[in-house]
């Protein structure tokens, strides 16, 4: 599964609305039982379908969705390995709730300790992994809350790194969405997240996945489920098909079967009426630069990479450049030159800049005192 990095000159996609996305068919709230969800695109970041999407909300183990989130960093970034050893302090040996039972001073990896806390939802391996990555749960959950404020998650206030109920931990379906697509762009949590039963202690402790979507759902790829009392039954899930990746976030269903069924009726939505298009970028011609040393420059653009339309539409992605009939010198390489907007039916989908790909300096006296000269040598 790759995972396209947006170009910063296309940041701009999430910010046109457009008709070239409106579905076919309504997928109404009251399909939906849960007081909150959300669908969205994962790639572009677009909501697809929204109910009480910043409502705060309790979110139990979808908690760890973040957690695994600053664990997956660490791994990048080199703070933590996979074969690194564990040992389990007395805090998270204490946690109750879903568990693997860690005990005291028991040392476990870290990919087996991502394994159980992926897969069993284990609420001692979270706190495990946490203080692995910041010593103390408590530098963990503030790392948690800062990188959440970096996301965009205003609606989210973490106390814990596993979910279980506490006074202030609340988060919105918009902002589990917004963490899940984080997570999704380190592909490595997908052979956790895919993983249906695993096992921990040399086969003693088996494991088996809290999403049961992995064995009905065509394309399911993940991601986190979790269940309190207050939270009532939610879950991330995650599936992909013909290249596009969705997000469906059902918060506070009253049983599994009802989470399980509202994500897979979101994610159908999804698939039945979106897609996403490849455009090509369209060919720059030489800019005409006045009283420069070079009479035009060339131009360059970024690749529009992959732009959400509605199914079907793919190949009717038109493109249109915006360019001034010239340029005066002196021009930098790298200065904006211009634009190239992409359109379905009118309406924007993306704008990129149009870039000098070279710089021009401006004519001097002695400059053209040389090109007079070099003419007449050639006369």
């Amino acid at each position: 599964m790759k995972w396209a990095k947006r170009l910063a000159c296309a940041a701009l996609t999430a910010a046109f609305a457009c008709a070239a996305v409106t579905p076919a068919a309504a997928l109404s709230a009251e399909e939906i039982k849960a007081p909150a969800a959300v669908l969205m695109e994962a790639e572009t970041g677009q909501v697809l379908f929204e109910k009480n999407p910043h409502e705060k909300r309790a979110a139990a183990s979808i908690t760890k969705v973040m957690t695994l989130l600053l664990v997956m960093e660490a791994l990048d970034s080199g703070r933590l390995r996979l074969e690194d050893p564990v040992t389990t302090s007395a805090h998270a040996a204490s946690m109750g709730g879903s568990d693997i039972w860690l005990e005291e001073g028991e040392v476990m990896s870290v990919d087996d300790l991502i394994k159980a806390t992926v897969i069993m939802s284990a609420n001692d391996a979270a706190v495990a992994l946490a203080e692995a990555v910041a010593g103390t749960e408590e530098a963990f959950v503030a790392q948690m809350n800062r990188r959440a404020q970096e996301l965009g998650m205003a609606d989210t206030t973490f106390c814990n790194c596993n979910g279980l109920d506490e006074e202030g931990h609340l988060t919105s379906a918009y902002d589990v969405a917004l963490m899940s697509a984080a997570l999704m762009r380190h592909e490595r949590i997908f052979s956790y997240a895919g993983t249906w039963i695993d096992t921990l202690r040399g086969g003693e402790t088996q494991l088996v996945n809290t999403n049961k979507l992995l064995k009905t759902y065509s394309g399911i790829t993940g991601l986190k489920t979790g269940t309190t009392s207050q939270a009532g039954s939610c879950i991330s899930a995650t599936a992909e098909r013909d290249g596009m990746a969705l997000i469906a976030v059902v918060l506070g269903s009253a049983n599994t079967s009802d989470r399980f069924s509202s994500a897979a009726a979101l994610l159908d939505y999804g698939f039945a009426n979106w897609a996403m298009a490849s455009p090509q970028p369209p060919e720059l011609p030489e800019l005409p630069v006045e009283k420069g040393m070079q009479p035009f420059v060339p131009l360059e653009t970024a690749p529009a990479g992959r732009l959400l339309v509605a199914k079907g539409r793919e190949g009717d992605v038109t493109c249109e450049l915006n360019l001034p009939e010239k340029l005066t010198a002196p021009v930098e390489k790298g200065d904006a030159a211009g634009s190239v907007r992409y359109l379905l039916d009118g309406a924007a989908l993306q704008e990129t800049e149009i870039l000098a790909a070279q710089s021009v300096a401006p004519v001097t006296f002695s400059s053209a005192f040389l090109r007079l000269w070099d003419a007449f040598l050639r006369a």
